[in-house]
């Protein structure tokens, strides 16, 4: 049964101290025949700036079109809490979480946006994008990245 293959649901919770991404897990998409999205916000991301070591807080929105694996949600929430040690530029943890599960779901399509608080009077809000190439999706990754915009004060 595919329920005893998701170790993390039900047990005690441990955080790990740094960027841990071997904490991601996957599960067997139910319909790979059909493209949809799957969204997920994580408001309380934070990760610590690597000249200051002051905390950096963010919301990261994560979109994709699953092919045959799903990511776990618990096992995405310790990941992304992993990186509350970690030091790391806003851009990199964006393209760090994008490049990370690429290789974890190989997915047709998936995005990583990064809504930074303002420090310094400057808010900072990266976005990374795949697209499994030689398809449709790699061309629609292009497309979004090259018409990506954000109103100011975004809000997602």
């Amino acid at each position: 049964m595919e329920k005893e293959k998701l170790t993390l649901l039900g047990g005690k919770t441990e955080y790990k101290n740094d960027y841990a991404p071997e904490v991601l897990g996957t599960f067997e998409n139910k319909h790979p025949g059909n493209d949809y999205w799957v969204t997920f916000d994580c408001p309380e991301f934070t990760s610590l700036c690597p000249i200051t070591g002051q905390p950096d807080f963010a919301t990261i929105r994560i979109d994709y079109i699953p092919a045959v694996k799903m990511i776990e949600s618990k096992s995405l929430k310790l990941y992304l809490f992993s990186f509350r040690n970690h030091g790391a530029f806003h851009e990199d943890c964006v393209n760090i979480i994008m490049k990370d599960l690429v290789r974890l779901m190989d997915p047709k399509y998936l995005e990583v946006t990064g809504i930074f608080t303002p420090r310094g009077g400057i808010s900072i809000y990266p976005y990374a994008n795949y697209g499994r190439k030689d398809t449709e999706f790699e061309k629609l990754a292009r497309e979004r990245l090259f018409h990506h915009s954000f109103p100011i004060n975004c809000q997602l």
